[in-house]
């Protein structure tokens, strides 16, 4: 009888930025991105004691950035305190922060290879926006050859209706099981074995 293989999960938390969180910014999805901060701790808490490894996938834009030719405002410079994962969650010195160019953590910053080589097998994502970084780093895991997982419960939008909205496109995929969208006690009672 062939013996299953164990899932090695990856953490991606997400654009979980002071930008997002300064009150100056005023913008829309603050007060929506406040209501995933307790559950993606949680998630870092039993990543931490199960000793998988936790990613902090940031944007780290340039003032001419290209994405500022559109209507989105200049925002997480690279290398301004905005840039800077939120002190909300309890990010640690041995966590991976990933400063990335454009919205998928893949592009173009070498995560697949660092994945690889602590023999990763699932990245479980969370963080904002549901229907712009956080898809696109979950569509790109795929690409990439990983199981990926968004996480309903520590991902945000902008609006409660295009979180749901974007979640249902992928409920039931033909991509699934390789991906899927669960709750962050479903993914974790099953990767730990408490189910």
């Amino acid at each position: 009888m062939e013996k299953q293989t164990e899932e090695k999960p990856a953490l991606l938390i997400v654009d979980m930025l002071k930008d997002s969180f300064d009150e100056k910014h005023n913008l829309a999805i603050t007060p929506i991105a406040r209501k995933i901060i307790a559950p993606i701790n949680e998630m870092i808490g039993v990543f931490r004691r199960e000793n998988w490894p936790i990613v902090f996938p940031s944007d780290a834009f340039h003032e001419d950035d290209f994405f500022f030719k559109g209507k989105m405002k200049p925002h997480s410079i690279a290398g301004t305190p905005g840039a800077e994962v939120t002190e909300e969650l309890d990010r640690e010195e041995e966590d991976y922060w990933l400063p990335k160019p454009r919205f998928s953590a893949f592009f173009d910053t070498g995560l697949e290879d660092w994945l690889r080589e602590r023999g990763v097998t699932l990245c479980a994502v969370a963080g904002i926006t549901t229907n712009f970084c956080v898809l696109t780093t979950v569509l790109d895991a795929i690409c990439c050859d990983f199981k990926a997982v968004l996480l309903e419960d520590c991902t945000a939008a902008i609006s409660a209706d295009i979180h749901e909205k974007t979640l249902d496109l992928y409920r039931r995929n033909v991509m699934g099981p390789l991906l899927r969208v669960t709750r962050s006690t479903d993914i974790i009672a099953e990767l730990t074995g408490s189910k």
